[in-house]
C-alpha cells in the first residue's frame, strides 16, 4: 500500500486545485450576485437543497480533475437558473408555490401541545420545549404558539 500517495501525489494536482478553485469560487460569487439574495435563502426545503447542491458542485469542480471549469460553471449556472425559474413561478402562481413549498404548522397553541400536528411533522415535545427555552420561556404553558416554519425552524410566540 502506497501511504505517500494518500498524502501527496504531485504538485500539478495542487496547482490545478488552487487555480480552478479560485476561478470556480469567483464564478460562483458572480453568479450569486447576478441571481440575487434569494438564491441562498433558506426559505424552504427546496432552497436548502439548491444551497447544498451548489456547495456539492463547487466541491466536485475543486477536487475532481475529470470536471473541467467550464462544465462546472455550466452546472452552477444551471442550478441557479432552475432556482430562479422555480422562485419566479412561485411568485406568479399560488398553485405552483403551494406545490413547491410546505406550509407552516402549529405545534403549540395556547400553552398546549398539538399532538396530531407534532406527530405529522415528526417533532418531539423535547424539541418544542428547547425552542421555547431558547426564546426565553421555561415551559409549554408560557408559549402562546410554537410554529414549525417552512424552512424547518421553530418560531415561538411567548404569552405576554
Amino acid at each position: 500500500m502506497d501511504f505517500g500517495g494518500m498524502i501527496f501525489q504531485n504538485w500539478s494536482g495542487i496547482v490545478r486545485t488552487i487555480i480552478v478553485g479560485t476561478l470556480a469560487y469567483a464564478t460562483l460569487v458572480i453568479f450569486l450576485r447576478i441571481s440575487g439574495k434569494r438564491t441562498l435563502a433558506k426559505l424552504n426545503a427546496f432552497d436548502l437543497v439548491v444551497t447544498v447542491a451548489l456547495g456539492s458542485t463547487l466541491s466536485a469542480i475543486l477536487l475532481q480533475e475529470s470536471v473541467a471549469l467550464a462544465e462546472g460553471a455550466a452546472a452552477l449556472a444551471l442550478l441557479i437558473l432552475l432556482q430562479f425559474l422555480v422562485t419566479f413561478s412561485s411568485v406568479r402562481s399560488d398553485r405552483f408555490a403551494s406545490a413547491m413549498r410546505s406550509e407552516p404548522a402549529l405545534l403549540v397553541r395556547d400553552g398546549e401541545f398539538c399532538p396530531g400536528a407534532m406527530k405529522r411533522q415528526r417533532v418531539t415535545q423535547d424539541e418544542a420545549l428547547s425552542a421555547i427555552r431558547a426564546a426565553g420561556g421555561r415551559d409549554v404553558e408560557e408559549a402562546e404558539a410554537v410554529i414549525l416554519e417552512s424552512d424547518g425552524t421553530l418560531s415561538v410566540v411567548l404569552r405576554s
